[in-house]
């Protein structure tokens, strides 16, 4: 049987919040050094494979990683591939933000929750699976890097180990990593799932055992209100959250 491959990476770090916790316009950031180190060592785990086609977000973070991981190739940039969109954190309840923020992603979730009561998972299911499935429909490629990000990865891999729209939301997705994906040409396609969250700068995992969304929920925090190591958690995470969510500046003027 023929299947051909696909790999699904993960931007390159981002820094998200500034040393004092304050959010940063989200679309635009460019990855960190890290972010950097990050994208040349996937390119250096990628190097001697022949990518027919590279494609990614239209976001920043996810076009200069993928021009890094293949460089001289053409970046497809597919708007469908962004991230999942979160609204203002002042539409959450203070009360609430903390379990809202670090609980988005937990476990099995349903098609109709709102991701920090913006997007819910249906609709982005809704855009990113027919994204796939016009890339399935070219027959003219072997092999493929897609550049994305956590909840878009999750949303794909969920519905290639199901065959369904159901979201698994445990699979982490560290800045920078690759997962390995086969399909074949049957319909509907029989998908293998190779590998998983592979992070060619840290394969171990050592780094941190915290979710990122712990992570990021640790960034925000203001520096006088974090637990002593916070700030140490920060560094190591060095990533933007898996989100496009505005984060107010200022809750009662609404600004970013």
């Amino acid at each position: 049987m023929e299947r051909r491959r696909i790999y699904l990476m993960r931007h390159g770090a981002v820094a998200y919040f500034d040393r004092d916790g304050r959010p940063v316009a989200p679309d635009d950031v460019p990855l960190t050094v890290e972010g950097r180190r990050q994208a040349a060592a996937a390119a250096a785990l990628l190097e001697a494979t022949a990518l027919d086609r590279v494609i990614s977000s239209d976001l920043p973070r996810a076009v200069e990683t993928a021009a890094l991981v293949a460089p001289g190739r053409e970046v497809e940039a597919w708007p469908e591939l962004r991230e999942i969109a979160g609204d203002r954190f002042s539409s959450i309840p203070p009360a609430e933000l903390e379990r809202e923020f670090v609980g988005a992603l937990h476990g099995i979730v349903p098609n109709d929750k709102r991701f920090l009561g913006g997007e819910t998972i249906g609709e982005l299911f809704g855009r990113v699976l027919p994204a796939v499935d016009r890339l399935l429909r070219d027959p003219e490629w072997d092999t493929a890097l897609v550049v994305a990000h956590g909840a878009v990865n999750r949303a794909i891999l969920s519905h290639a180990l199901l065959g369904e729209r159901t979201f698994l939301g445990r699979f982490e997705q560290a800045p920078g990593c690759v997962n390995v994906l086969d399909v074949g040409s049957e319909s509907p396609p029989e998908w293998i799932v190779r590998a998983v969250n592979i992070a060619p700068r840290d394969p171990a995992h050592s780094g941190t055992r915290l979710t990122q969304m712990e992570q990021y929920w640790r960034e925000y925090v203001p520096r006088e209100e974090a637990p002593p190591d916070a700030a140490a958690n920060a560094e190591r995470a060095g990533s933007l959250p898996p989100s496009r969510v505005v984060l107010d500046a200022d809750p009662e003027s609404g600004g970013a």
